[in-house]
């Protein structure tokens, strides 16, 4: 293959969310035109299946759909593949089992990757082995594109450059909230969320690690807030009702701190983060509160065990492969809240800016896919220019320290993910007449 023949390379488009990402890239970019693109995995049968369905979206020109057999073990095929492309983008999970022969195989070509893990430590790992590697070789490596941690980590920003063109100055405390949101799980997702379960059993010096909110900033980071944990039923003053743990926050709190280290701490070297799900207002909303995380509690215990494990894996939880039918995919959705404080006031109050950030499709999948796919277009195209000098000096970055209005603007014009602003008028008014006075 010719030395940059593509922009991107989809590698695992076999796979549940490689299928929907290629559909999506197929749909939004078609072929050949303004982004060079192609497939890649180790069955050449499962790869014609999925360019046979793409016949409705581009016609004749789906036989012309290139692909390219390369396995997650073969590291010669691996770079052979880094070098025929700019950017590839990743679906091949779990990450902590195949994920790593193409991060080295990436990094040391000095390409750009991107993916949608949500496991913290295998994130943990690359970066440890493979961080100083990448700055050298100039490959921009960006984990967390999908829906861990996409909406948080670019929430966040949003809501702090909001912060800075209404009050002068990015704020200490974020809470998101996820309002609403309707989506299946993938088998996929579930076998990750295993393997992490795996290894702590296997390896106890991990819990330690995982109850780190800082574990994946730079070693001289220097924060030393006490970040709050959301570990059962609350009340959320800011949206007036209960709510519970949200599974996701482990990776996502984790992302966000990352993204302000590498921000240089522009959201403060004190700055407080936490994620919770909204179940309801009244006693209703509290009632399921304690009933879901209960639910979830119980969940996480009975994967810890072996022999529960074992059973959850063969009677109950879908395996890889499988997920979310198309049609629950398409009447997905999510609603996440952000509230934003000020440390010049008591964080019981009203926020001083609050943003929500929403999604029309399966959150895990559908809209997954749109966000993947932006993510790599965004550093194929508009970060990497062609006879042009890219934006971003190599190394790991985050979507919310690398990516910025661009990333934004694709998602809300190809993607149709919105980032609005909700803030009661009175709220900004006030502080800017506290301030003036």
């Amino acid at each position: 293959m010719p030395r940059g023949k593509y922009d991107v390379i989809i590698f695992g488009a076999t796979s549940f969310v490689g299928g929907i990402l290629t559909r999506y890239i197929a749909e939004q970019y078609g072929w050949n035109k303004d982004l060079k693109w192609a497939m890649a995995g180790r069955s050449e049968r499962k790869l014609q299946q999925v360019r046979g369905t793409l016949a409705p979206i581009l016609g004749d020109q789906a036989g012309d759909v290139e692909y390219i057999i390369a396995d997650a073990a073969d590291e010669a095929s691996l770079t052979e593949l880094c070098e025929s492309t700019r950017v590839i983008v990743s679906t091949v999970g779990p990450y902590a089992l195949y994920g790593e022969p193409l991060v080295k195989a990436c990094v040391e070509t000095g390409i750009d990757y991107c993916d949608l893990t949500g496991e913290p430590q295998w994130i943990k790992r690359m970066l440890d082995k493979y961080e100083s590697k990448a700055a050298e070789t100039g490959a921009r490596i960006v984990h967390c594109c999908g829906f861990d941690s996409i909406p948080s980590d670019m929430g966040v920003r949003h809501l702090q450059e909001l912060a800075k063109e209404k009050v002068g100055h990015t704020l200490s405390k974020v809470e998101m909230r996820v309002k609403a949101a309707k989506g299946g799980m993938s088998g996929g997702t579930i076998a990750s969320m295993l393997q992490l379960t795996k290894e702590v059993m296997a390896n106890p010096s991990l819990k330690k690690e995982l109850a780190n909110p800082y574990s994946l900033c730079p070693p001289d980071h220097g924060f030393r807030a006490k970040q709050p944990d959301i570990k059962g039923a609350f009340f959320d003053r800011a949206s007036n009702a209960w709510g519970m743990p949200f599974i996701m926050a482990a990776i996502n709190t984790r992302v966000v701190h990352r993204t302000n280290a590498l921000l240089e701490k522009e959201y403060g070297e004190r700055f407080l983060y936490n994620e919770g799900m909204l179940t309801g207002k009244g006693a209703k909303g509290r009632r399921m509160a304690k009933a879901m995380t209960l639910g979830l509690g119980a969940f996480i215990v009975g994967a810890a065990i072996k022999p529960t494990r074992a059973l959850l894996e063969k009677f109950v939880l879908p395996k890889p492969g499988q997920g979310p039918s198309p049609k629950e995919q398409e009447t997905g959705y999510f609603d996440i809240r952000f509230y934003g404080y000020d440390k010049e006031y008591k964080y019981g109050k009203e926020p001083v800016i609050a943003t929500k950030v929403t999604g029309d499709k399966d959150p895990g999948y559908g809209f997954t896919g749109k966000m993947l796919g932006e993510a790599a277009v965004c550093l194929a195209l508009d970060y990497h220019t062609r006879g042009k000098k890219r934006w971003g000096k190599g190394g790991f970055w985050t979507p919310g320290s690398l990516f910025g209005e661009v990333f934004m603007e694709r998602l809300q014009k190809n993607a149709n993910m919105t980032f609005e602003d909700i803030t009661p008028a009175e709220s900004t008014d006030k502080e800017s007449a506290e301030q003036a006075a």
